[in-house]
């Protein structure tokens, strides 16, 4: 099928708020803990309501369901929901700094469909239209096999920390824009 991704209005915050848990506890258990996951909910998956008032955020429906979400960033922050930023995320620059993909979600009953890719070339055309030359993303071990089959590159492996003591490993990964140069 081709998914036709929409830019996500402020009203659709609840219903990414509800996705998130669902999508996050079923699609990320074969690579981390349940006391990873739930330590890691509300914090580094969470929305991030900048993004959407930025309108570089997209969400998919089918039959009035919300079934997936992501976007990207134009801002400083790499992961993580608003509620703990304390002031507005300052602005990146496209002509030295990376573009951020973020915050990709799907419902469990649709993973795999192609849902995902194409919110993901939606983000990667804006990006390109918004001049950024390189794309830069954290992803989870879960959404790793994904973003290496549309380009993008491991460099870095390492753990963002979690209450409780815990962690949560994760894959910075890096691809060039699909801007062109001239």
């Amino acid at each position: 099928m081709n998914w036709k991704p929409r830019l996500a209005l402020e009203s659709d915050a609840t219903a990414i708020e509800k996705l998130i848990p669902v999508s996050v506890r079923v699609l990320q258990a074969p690579y981390y803990s349940p006391s990873q996951i739930e330590a890691a909910l509300g914090t580094v998956f969470a929305v991030d309501r900048q993004l959407i008032r930025d309108r570089t955020y997209y969400v998919v429906e089918h039959e009035g369901e919300l079934i997936g979400c992501g976007g990207w960033s134009k801002r400083k922050a790499l992961f993580g929901g608003d509620h703990h930023r304390v002031a507005e995320d300052s602005r990146l620059n496209p002509k030295v700094d990376p573009a951020r993909v973020r915050a990709f979600f799907i419902r469990p009953g649709w993973a795999r469909r192609g849902i995902g890719r194409s919110i993901l070339q939606a983000c990667d055309d804006a990006i390109a239209a918004a001049g950024f030359r390189r794309i830069e993303l954290v992803a989870t071990l879960a959404g790793e096999p994904l973003y290496a089959s549309c380009g993008y590159v491991a460099t870095e492996r390492f753990s963002i920390d979690l209450p409780g003591g815990l962690a949560l490993p994760v894959v910075r990964m890096v691809k060039r824009s699909n801007q062109s140069d001239g």
